[in-house]
């Protein structure tokens, strides 16, 4: 590799730079390459640990301190400041940084244009999606896609936390509604019709509302994204402005399967998305009311690292998951 790609190189230690890699090819069994060096630091700098880095790329932790080290040594200078707690990058780090990530980034792209037969696949693809649609929609699709792609390693986290992307390492999220952060690409999928439920066994104890002010003598099941902060309300769309209803209730949740459970339990009334709740509907567990009232359509996305190449196999699960998704709406 040219050494003009890096800014500012400095006095290169060939002797402890050919120690190192050395050391590191016998534990790895295989030859590496300074785009392995960079690959390996690019992923410590992005997860500020070599531990995690590490479970990341599939490599034991010694192999990627070893690494690092052997690019410190070939580049005479200090990449990381490690401490007990983190992992951070120096001056000289973060501009390193900068740089690989689009060198890699069209490394892969290259790589990409040979290597596009897809049942072929290989590799993990690590997503975290909310968990209702992990249980209903993506579960119970995956061994079908899975069949087509043997080869591949899922990883999948289901939560309903807002997690971070980069930092924990993710390929993709698919998140339900606002996407503020600008940081990542959302590819979005289409949006979520909203409705108002309850079950029968809390219709019967409260009665039907029909009107808005009939809200007054009912029960809300509140969902928070952290316990312990404010609920909106029963929000509802009227006249192309977005309205809040304060209302009373007894149960607030921060997670959707609590949040479904206790509408199933006749806690009081749920604002959720169709799609989740359509098997519920049918059977005669949950109820819809004031359908005239509903919130507004809540938009679902695929989000992904704001880079100028994602892996084969990384597009062909976000493309069948874009499908999956569409299919239901």
């Amino acid at each position: 590799m040219d050494q003009s790609l890096f800014i500012r190189p400095k006095l290169i230690n060939r002797v402890k730079a050919k120690s190192l890699i050395g050391s590191a090819e016998q534990s790895r069994g295989a030859k590496m390459n300074k785009l392995e060096l960079l690959r390996t630091f690019v992923r410590v700098s992005e997860l500020s640990s070599f531990t995690l880095a590490g479970e990341s790329l599939g490599l034991p932790r010694s192999t990627v301190s070893e690494h690092v080290q052997a690019l410190e040594a070939l580049l005479g200078t200090r990449l990381l400041q490690r401490t007990t707690r983190k992992v951070q990058a120096t001056q000289d780090g973060l501009v390193l940084y900068e740089r690989s990530k689009d060198l890699l980034s069209h490394m892969d792209e290259i790589e990409g244009l040979f290597r596009q037969d897809e049942a072929s696949l290989s590799g993990r693809i690590r997503v975290d999606m909310p968990n209702i649609l992990a249980r209903r929609l993506v579960m119970p699709r995956l061994p079908q896609f899975m069949a087509r792609h043997p080869n591949l390693q899922m990883e999948i986290s289901s939560t309903d936390r807002r997690v971070d992307l980069l930092s924990e390492g993710f390929d993709c999220v698919l998140r339900v509604g606002a996407q503020p952060d600008q940081s990542v690409v959302a590819r979005h999928l289409g949006d979520f019709s909203m409705i108002n439920c309850a079950s029968p066994a809390y219709l019967e104890r409260y009665g039907v509302p029909q009107t808005l002010e009939d809200l007054a003598q009912h029960r809300l099941v509140h969902y928070v994204g952290v316990l312990g902060s404010r609920s909106e309300g029963f929000v509802y769309e009227e006249g192309g402005q977005v309205r809040r209803l304060p209302m009373a209730g007894s149960i607030t949740v921060n997670s959707t399967d609590a949040y479904e459970s206790a509408c199933l339990g006749g806690f009081g009334l749920t604002q959720v998305p169709r799609t989740g709740m359509q098997p519920h509907l049918e059977n005669g567990e949950l109820v819809t009311v004031l359908p005239q009232y509903t919130a507004p359509a809540m938009a679902i996305s695929l989000l992904y690292a704001r880079q100028r190449h994602l892996p084969l196999r990384v597009r062909v699960f976000m493309d069948w998951l874009g499908e999956v998704v569409r299919s239901t709406l």
